[in-house]
């Protein structure tokens, strides 16, 4: 390989896959990371027992990107139990290969196989499958494995306890046999055992066990924005914070966030691993003397911090694993002081949320934004504090001059009130409230109008659409609006503040066992 990096840890990664996953926001190897990647780099079979969660994806994905060549043929292919698990290991094996010049084709059933089939015939290098698509192209002739020389079965278990063992022999006799083989399973059953020792040569085993999660008894809260700065601010101006560590995912990220809450009037600053430790010093310095109220940090630059009376944790950027969830919130809420941990999320990132409550056995709750009522209201209370400490202290005469030269035309009283309105117009128009520009739909006032390709065809009723869309969506099933089911579609009306979840959630997801699409309807 050329141009040799050691950018990943110790693992020495080319330069074009190392910007790739600086870009998705990894600084250093998990450890399942650190013990695949360099035996799969070196030609090894690697039997890999571990869990979602712990980084898996990378841990093959990597190396792939790095060992295949942009040639228009299928090189690796990767063999997932489900549709969704197929479309996010594509997604993110196109993120590690985004520099080089590699196509990934996911390819599962429920999707028109014509389209799969035009893919492919434009010429791939990686394919992320399930099995039983997959043997529908090999036997319409319409996929080449002769040249694979990568197989991946990820998450074997669940494709055992699915009953694809017999379609993955299958699909093993079509896959060249001087080849380099993956298996990763939560689980090793005799089955799966079975299966690595007829298929794989000299194995090294990996095993990960996943630690316990432990999550500290804080307030856990969420707000789904479109805008994460915006609501950022707002959550800062109308909560009582002390010291509040924000994480963002990327280097990046950190220095814009700091970027542009400094040019907001906040006082922050950042912490990641392009500081030296002069520069690191410095700003933990300021952050424990109280000179600084906000600090910025990646996941591994805060690593190993101990700073006490931490009041807020903000995820700005959701956490890729539960792990890191845990470990980031756990900064806050120590020696029995109270403390919050806030998380933004946009629309399509609520599944990966709804992923962390589920494996680290917890609640996130979900909350509105603060208003611009809210936040003036707030914000009336500390002018008060202000006011009377100011008129305490004295020393403002220069002021004094002013208000008698007016007070000749205006009311005294007047005259405060349009000060202090000036003072607060300015943060009005900063808080104003974000609204999603969804155009006319034809729904009722504050409601966006979905049309979804389902109706009366596939037997689907009202109380079908609103459980469906009221579970998928953590919504109440009150809020929805009018229902009109055709016989191949449906309209269904949802309020304008969680339509882009509800878009999110259940586009290619089923009601009542069918597979649907949803989208904006036009207006009437």
């Amino acid at each position: 390989m050329k141009d040799i990096v050691n950018l990943f840890g110790n693992i020495s990664l080319s330069k074009k896959i190392a910007a790739a996953i600086t870009e998705m926001g990894f600084e250093e190897p998990s450890p399942i990371q650190n013990q695949t990647i360099p035996l799969v780099l070196a030609g090894n079979d690697v039997l890999g027992q571990a869990q979602t969660g712990t980084g898996k994806t990378a841990a093959f994905g990597i190396p792939i990107m790095e060992k295949i060549s942009e040639t228009k043929q299928i090189q690796a292919l990767v063999l997932t139990p489900t549709r969704e698990l197929a479309i996010q290991v594509a997604e993110e094996l196109s993120k590690i290969g985004k520099f080089k010049r590699i196509k990934t084709l996911p390819i599962y059933g429920g999707q028109a196989i014509e389209r799969q089939i035009r893919s492919l015939k434009l010429g791939v290098q990686v394919v992320v499958g399930t099995p039983g698509r997959l043997l529908d192209h090999i036997r319409r002739n319409t996929i080449k494995l002769d040249h694979v020389k990568m197989l991946v079965l990820d998450e074997a278990d669940e494709m055992l306890d699915m009953g694809f063992i017999d379609d993955l022999e299958n699909i093993l006799q079509h896959v060249p046999a001087e080849r380099q083989t993956l298996l990763f399973s939560a689980t090793m059953p005799a089955e799966i055992m079975s299966l690595a020792n007829k298929y794989m040569k000299d194995r090294v085993t990996v095993t990960i066990s996943k630690e316990q999660l432990t999550v500290p008894l804080i307030d856990q809260i969420y707000y789904e924005t479109r805008d994460k700065l915006d609501g950022l601010c707002r959550v800062l101006d109308s909560e009582t914070v002390g010291r509040v560590i924000i994480f963002c995912r990327t280097k990046k990220g950190v220095d814009d966030l700091v970027v542009s809450l400094s040019t907001r009037g906040y006082i922050s600053d950042g912490l990641h691993g392009d500081l030296s430790q002069t520069q690191r010093d410095r700003v933990m310095k300021k952050f424990r003397d109280g000179k600084l109220d906000i600090l910025i940090a990646t996941d591994v630059a805060a690593r190993g911090l101990d700073i006490e009376h931490i009041t807020h944790v903000v995820n700005f950027d959701i956490p890729q694993d539960p792990e890191s969830y845990v470990h980031r919130i756990g900064r806050t809420g120590r020696a029995g002081k109270k403390g919050v941990a806030i998380t933004f999320i946009q629309p399509r990132e609520y599944r990966q949320l709804k992923l962390i409550e589920k494996e680290a056995k917890t609640r996130i709750l979900r909350r509105q934004l603060p208003s611009p009522a809210d936040i003036l209201e707030r914000q009336t209370e500390l002018i008060k504090v202000q006011l009377t400490k100011t008129i305490a202290r004295g020393s403002f005469d220069a002021y004094s001059g002013i208000v008698a030269e007016l007070a000749a035309d205006y009311d005294p009283i007047d005259l405060a009130a349009a000060a202090l309105k000036l003072f607060q117009e300015g943060y009005k128009e900063q808080a104003d409230s974000e609204k999603a520009q969804f155009g006319n739909t034809g729904a009722e006032p504050g409601m966006v109008r979905l049309f979804i390709n389902a109706g009366r065809a596939q037997k689907i009723q009202p109380q079908d659409i609103v459980r469906t869309i009221a579970e998928e969506a953590d919504i109440e099933g009150s809020i929805i609006g009018v229902i009109n089911i055709y016989d191949k579609f449906t309209f269904v009306e949802v309020p304008e503040n969680v339509a882009e979840r509800v878009l999110s959630v259940m586009n290619k997801n089923t009601i009542k066992g069918y597979r649907i699409n949803i989208e904006l309807a036009k207006g009437r």
